[in-house]
């Protein structure tokens, strides 16, 4: 029987996880692209081709539903290079108040791959709110391992997001 231990398996799934996000183009865009021509705001944020954060969802409603809430295009507002949707004119309203207290921690990135100097999608609902804080993971089994030590995680993620932050996710994702 082989065993697999737990690191090496989120290792594993980072890695398949960032396959994933490099083959996006053979998927027709069915995966946020970074790799046209990525200004700096699109670097450092997780965007749709569109300037879109949290593939459309409410980033207001993780902190006052507790839980993951698409939001509406008629109801958006932009911060610093992305457009967040909301799901009511008072989100918006609490939004454009206090933007900070409520994007998404490292662009809206997957806060394991952080960890890992990686680059990949957030699943906004994979999320987890922390010292009022947002964080996104890739997939179950990253949330999951995430999960096992979430203030050892931040803190590794804190040091490696300011020397990730700035390089395009294609060649991070590369490596």
């Amino acid at each position: 029987m082989v065993t697999i231990s737990s690191r090496r398996r989120t290792f594993l799934s980072l890695t398949a996880a960032a396959a994933i996000v490099a083959m996006s183009g053979v998927f027709g865009g069915a995966f946020p692209s970074h790799a046209a021509e990525p200004t700096k705001a699109t670097v450092e944020l997780n965007v749709d081709q569109t300037g879109l954060m949290l593939q459309g969802y409410d980033p207001v409603a993780y902190f006052t539903d507790a839980k993951p809430v698409k939001g509406s295009e008629q109801i958006s507002a932009e911060y610093q290079g992305g457009r967040y949707n909301f799901a009511s004119a008072a989100h918006k309203d609490l939004f454009v108040k206090d933007p900070a207290k409520y994007v998404p921690a490292y662009g809206g990135f997957c806060a394991m791959g952080t960890v890992f100097d990686k680059k990949l999608e957030g699943d906004p609902t994979l999320w987890k709110v922390v010292d009022g804080r947002l964080y996104l993971n890739v997939n179950a089994d990253v949330a999951k391992k995430w999960a096992q030590d979430v203030p050892g995680n931040i803190a590794k993620a804190n040091v490696e997001w300011p020397k990730i932050k700035d390089i395009p996710a294609k060649d991070l994702n590369a490596k």
